[in-house]
């Protein structure tokens, strides 16, 4: 059998984005570790996010549980900074949801402006490695050609 393709696997990672708030057969509460484990993340990294306000874990007996919410708000944190999206704009997104996801058009509609604008900046960007890149091979090739001429015995 073949493995999944980037494409395919890359799409499964959006949607899964997307479906962030969704429920799922996930359990109800989550340690530090659980967490830390799924998302590819540091410990120190949950705890940073938690003392930016992006997470709020209850306590028991001193231990971090983290509850579904927090899981989602997790996914979304770690989605976001992947697009370069800053600790602000990650927490304002976060923001919209509110107590019973009534703000989620409000999310979704500023995904839709946000990554309008990212696409927008990466395809500039684009643009202005691909002039570089047929700079440096016409470079490459007028210093190829001086030297096979330097090169060619004298008649």
């Amino acid at each position: 059998m073949a493995a999944p393709s980037k494409t395919t696997a890359r799409n499964d990672t959006v949607k899964a984005f997307v479906d962030a708030h969704g429920e799922g057969e996930a359990p109800d509460f989550f340690s530090i570790s659980d967490l830390a484990d799924e998302f590819g993340i540091t410990h120190r990294a949950i705890r940073f996010y938690e003392s930016k306000g992006l997470l709020c874990p209850k306590r028991l007996n001193g231990a971090r549980i983290y509850s579904r919410r927090d899981r989602a708000r997790l996914h979304i944190i770690v989605r976001a900074k992947s697009l370069g999206y800053t600790l602000e704009e990650t927490n304002d997104y976060l923001d919209l949801y509110g107590q019973q996801g009534e703000g989620r058009i409000k999310q979704l509609e500023l995904s839709v402006a946000r990554s309008d604008e990212m696409i927008a900046e990466l395809e500039a960007k684009k643009r202005q490695i691909d002039e570089k890149i047929e700079e440096l091979r016409l470079i490459n090739k007028v210093c190829r050609q001086k030297i096979a001429k330097k090169k060619r015995p004298k008649d």
